[in-house]
């Protein structure tokens, strides 16, 4: 498991709310999945280009978002993330957004993905070798 949480600030734009002048909630999946992507690139260094051409892709397998306070524009808000192994093929993201002017929970996400090597499972460490499970 990851012991440290990775943390990642950023800023609702106004064509990502709806006609409430809220986010949108299928918009919170892109500021999760930039998370994980910010997190593979910086901390894990995961060049996904390089990977796929390999033939490597993590894929996500199934997602659960809680939504709990909705984001309007402009507010700055912190993305954070844990991962960790469940058995040998899932990698498990634990997400959340929390707006940073009171620090309030917005969402938490639950985030399984698993690693394709030419179309078929295999275990994380193909990609992530410097980590043990």
């Amino acid at each position: 498991m990851s012991k440290k949480q990775y943390e990642l600030e950023l800023k609702v734009r106004d064509y990502e709310c709806d006609l409430q002048g809220i986010v949108n909630n299928s918009v919170y999946q892109n500021y999760y999945e930039h998370t994980r992507h910010e997190y593979m690139k910086d901390v894990l260094k995961l060049d996904f280009a390089k990977l796929h051409e390999e033939n490597i892709d993590p894929i996500v397998y199934r997602i659960e978002i809680d939504y709990k306070l909705s984001l309007r524009s402009g507010d700055v808000f912190m993305s954070k993330l844990k991962m960790e192994y469940e058995g040998l093929l899932k990698i498990v993201f634990f997400q959340e957004i929390f707006r940073k002017k009171d620090n309030k929970l917005v969402s938490k996400a639950k985030v399984i993905a698993v690693t394709l090597k030419n179309g078929r499972p295999v275990k994380p460490a193909v990609i992530m070798p410097n980590l043990t499970q």
